[in-house]
């Protein structure tokens, strides 16, 4: 007889062949269709609240794998706080404003259709057309939130509340104007912020210069009257802006000559200079302070200055002296102001020379061409002592990629200093992740200087000040809220629509004003997030920020910056912060010309797989992304499908309402496993909570592939294929198969939504698997002993496995049901054969019960049962009409052909 129909093969429709990319727009259509973003916050209302907020990235182009590891962290954060039992909306936020879409727009404009008004509209629907891109892209990953209502900074609301705040700062005196040095952009003409500049190498002319000391001033010092201070910069162009020398009071300096020349120098620096290498010290200075006020000749200019004393010259190198243009270089205004020097600055927003260098032949030329030109008429006057090249990381614009000048222009300031040690408070009451984080932004924010806030572009928040006719500023508190309210009805448009008369009657203000033409920094368009969008939510501060590391210096601190310059807070209890995505050889892929976008990989792999590359990754450093990298997780993912698929065909004919059994009826196996499966729920939800995602999936991937398929299932096939199907043992086994199934998919749902959905409807469920709270967290049930005892089994199946091997080296077995197996232990007794033999997969155990423990196999006795394969020496002596059959087979074979008849 064919015993094949007998036996209770798995069966399921849930398909090994997972079709990602076309299976899950399916499932993302129908959470559309069911409203189940606006469900899960029902059903979540009274719980407790967790807010993250959505730091806004730049609505200027398609998303990248950088966008796709942020979000996918921040939708498992959400997802896995929403199955814990939290309210945790999600707002998803873009940056509209700023240079980089100014810039592409500014790319197709031509000359004469550049009035603000028209670039404001470009812009604006730029911003607009990537923001719903980016907007499809994000949904399509799979994360929950309220994408038909998110906050954008171009929004008329949004941009009142911008100015709310300004208002504050304003009224708390924290806003002013200034002429002083600022990093600027010539190519984008406007100035930076320090958020804004990128460093990166660059080879520059370095130049020991000779200053010539003025004879009164050598004769005041006993010094030869030919006497040179020996000057280094790395700047030539800044020498038309020279207004001082600077030296170090504390270091010695010397008096050295070489051929004709008299040379001061620092000494720790002479035997570094070429042509000081031997040149004698005929007179030594103990400390710089006493060189302080000597008067120099400017080596091209008819104009003279004097020698200050400042702690940032050192010895470490140069010559000890450093040229100081006050209006190119903020420790050289400093310097200025403390001794009233003008902030010189002879240099256009071009970055050309201006008439007001001194210099005709300089005139019009960049900066970068005044170098050579400024070295050659050094040569010319016989005072460039050295020439040589210096490769140095130098400042760059973030956006035109143009190396940075510092220059001085008229801007406007937040002054960080006023609230700067509020603000470093503010950062430890903050939880940093990972805690080294708190280092980096402790360190940026307390050697942060005055805030340049003004922009000189179009697309933006106008600065809201008008300029009386002798250029003195108008920059009150509550004009600004008034403009405030006309902006939260109509937008910022109005400021450039609206005549300067006209607006500023409706202001209160008087005639003959003009508005200013500045639009704010845009990081105090997304740094003011948290009052356009968290307070008037009743949601400050914020539970979690989450964003890249690089956010340090941007989001993070212009938010908190603003925050406790308004309200004394952080608008943030906690802050994550993740890495960049390196290709293999450490280039960062979102700045890689050329790279693949987000979409791309979706449509090959489904936003599942690259859910689990992101939750597999140590996101707090740097992430490797490559195919090899992404084939890997394929495979681990295929690994969790084939074990849902495993559950799923087994629980074929199994209905929960009638078939379960309680866990104390289980088989010792199962309430074992029933164990294993309460330590993974502990230790994946545990692992959520504390955002160690990767802790969470190699838990999650390891039960499954170890524990379950390796193992448990393993052992269950003869229980779930050849037992009765109405008996309680295999019930038993279905029973926890199903709890395995629905804590799985529910621990796996934040990682890989779209499969989880799909394997819980298989399941049989009707509501999606979102709407679920994760399984509560047990502690196990089995004692100490009952651990102690399945340890002991585990390991003595090792050996056995050991041992069955051995055999099939021999030849003596082939599969291990042809094996008989004898232990000898002191931990196990006769009763415990049935239970080993089924752990070892094998026909039979004999225990003798002593030590040391010793492992016997030989080849079992008896004949092999045609139905469960095993051998047995009772084989056909049950039933005539069973030859072939072992007892339990026959047994159940019999009751099979009873069902039938009845």
């Amino acid at each position: 007889m064919d015993y094949r129909d007998t036996v209770l093969l798995p069966r399921t429709s849930f398909p090994m062949r997972a079709e990602l990319p076309k299976r899950e727009p399916l499932l993302l259509e129908r959470w559309r269709r069911e409203n189940l973003y606006e469900q899960i916050l029902q059903a979540r209302n009274q719980g407790p609240r967790f807010i993250l907020h959505d730091g806004p990235p730049f609505a200027n182009g398609n998303a990248h794998l950088g966008h796709a590891l942020n979000k996918t962290l921040k939708d498992l954060v959400l997802k896995s706080r929403n199955m814990m039992g939290f309210f945790a909306p999600y707002i998803p936020g873009w940056d509209c404003h700023g240079l980089p879409i100014e810039t592409k727009v500014m790319a197709d404009l031509p000359p004469e259709g550049r009035d603000p008004l028209t670039i404001r509209k470009r812009c604006a629907s730029y911003a607009l057309h990537y923001l719903g891109i980016q907007r499809e892209q994000f949904e399509r990953l799979g994360i929950f939130g309220d994408w038909q209502r998110p906050y954008r900074t171009l929004d008329p609301a949004y941009e009142e509340g911008v100015l709310l705040l300004f208002a504050d700062l304003v009224e708390k005196g924290l806003v002013f104007e200034g002429l002083r040095p600022v990093f600027w952009s010539t190519g984008c003409r406007t100035a930076l912020a320090e958020a804004e500049v990128e460093y990166q190498p660059r080879t520059d002319p370095s130049i020991d210069v000779e200053f010539p000391l003025l004879p009164e001033s050598c004769r005041e010092r006993g010094l030869p009257e030919e006497t040179k201070l020996l000057v280094w910069t790395t700047t030539p162009w800044t020498l038309p802006a020279n207004l001082a020398v600077a030296l170090n009071p504390d270091l010695p300096y010397g008096l050295y000559v070489a051929g004709d020349r008299h040379l001061l120098v620092a000494i720790d620096r002479a035997h570094a200079l070429p042509g000081l290498e031997n040149a004698p010290c005929v007179r030594r200075f103990r400390r710089g302070e006493e060189l302080r006020g000597l008067r120099y000749r400017h080596p091209l200019l008819a104009r003279t200055g004097l020698v200050y004393p400042a702690h940032f010259v050192t010895g470490d190198s140069g010559t000890g002296f450093v040229h100081i243009a006050p209006g190119h270089g903020m420790e050289d205004y400093l310097l200025g102001q403390e001794h009233g020097l003008p902030p010189l600055s002879p240099v256009d927003d071009d970055g050309r020379f201006t008439e007001e260098c001194g210099l005709p032949e300089l005139v019009g030329l960049t900066v970068w061409e005044g170098n050579s030109r400024i070295i050659a008429l050094l040569q010319q006057a016989g005072l460039l002592w050295a020439e040589r090249a210096y490769l140095h990381d130098y400042p760059h614009c973030w956006r035109s990629k143009t190396p940075i000048i510092f220059r001085s222009v008229r801007q406007w300031f937040i002054h960080v200093k006023a609230f700067q040690p509020e603000a470093l408070r503010q950062i430890d009451a903050v939880a940093w992740l990972p805690p080294r984080a708190r280092n980096r932004i402790y360190s940026a924010v307390e050697s942060r200087r005055d805030w340049c806030i003004s922009r000189q572009r179009s697309w933006g928040i106008p600065i809201p000040v008008f300029y009386r006719q002798d250029g003195s500023a108008v920059l009150e508190p509550e004009v600004i809220r008034r403009i405030a309210r006309m902006v939260g009805r109509s937008g910022t448009d109005l400021w450039y629509a609206t005549d300067d008369e006209t607006l500023a009657r409706k202001l209160g203000l008087s005639a003959g004003l003009r508005k200013g033409t500045d639009t704010l920094d845009v990081w105090i368009d997304s740094g003011s997030s948290h009052a356009a969008v968290l307070a008037p939510r009743g949601e400050f501060p914020a539970d979690l920020y989450l964003e890249g590391s690089d956010q340090h210096r941007g989001w993070f601190q212009s938010s908190l910056l603003l925050s406790v310059a308004r309200s004394g807070k952080a608008p943030y209890r906690t802050v994550l912060t993740n890495g960049f995505v390196m290709d293999l050889d450490g280039r960062k892929l979102s700045k890689m010309a050329g790279a693949r976008g987000l979409s791309d990989f979706v449509a090959q792999y489904g936003a599942d797989t690259l859910r689990l590359w992101v939750a597999s990754a140590d996101y707090r450093d740097d992430v490797p992304f490559s195919q090899e990298i992404l084939s890997r997780i394929s495979d681990s993912y295929r690994l969790l499908r084939n074990a849902f698929r495993i559950l799923l065909a087994n629980l074929h004919d199994f209905e929960p309402s009638r078939h379960q059994v309680r866990e104390e009826e289980f088989p010792e196996l199962d309430r074992y496993m029933a164990d294993r499966l309460r330590g993974l729920v502990r230790i994946v939800i545990e692992a959520y909570r504390r955002y160690e995602f990767p802790a969470a999936y190699h838990a999650l991937t390891r039960f499954c592939s170890t524990e379950l398929s390796a193992f448990y299932i393993d052992l269950l096939k003869d229980r779930l294929y050849c037992e009765d199907q109405d008996g309680p043992a295999r019930r038993g086994s279905q029973t926890l198969l199903y709890r395995m199934a629905e804590h799985l998919f529910r621990l796996a749902a934040p990682m890989i939504p779209f499969t989880a959905e799909e394997a819980w409807q298989s399941l049989g469920k009707s509501g999606s698997i979102h709407l679920e709270l994760f399984p509560p967290e047990e502690s196990p049930r089995g004692d100490l002993p009952f651990s102690e005892r399945w340890t002991r089994i585990l390991e003595l199946r090792s050996l056995v496995n050991e041992a069955l091997e051995g055999s099939r080296r021999a030849k003596e077995i082939g599969k291990a049901l042809e094996a008989e197996v004898e232990v000898q232990t002191p931990h196990f007794r006769a009763r415990d054969e049935g239970l080993l033999a089924e752990v070892f997969l094998v026909s039979r155990v004999r225990v003798l019960q002593a030590a040391p423990v010793l492992i016997r196999v030989r080849r079992a006795t008896g004949r092999q049962c045609a139905r469960c394969w095993k051998y047995s020496e009772e084989v056909g002596r049950t039933d005539p009409d069973h030859p072939d059959l072992c007892p339990r087979c026959t047994r159940v074979v019999r009751s099979m052909e009873q069902r039938t008849r009845t």
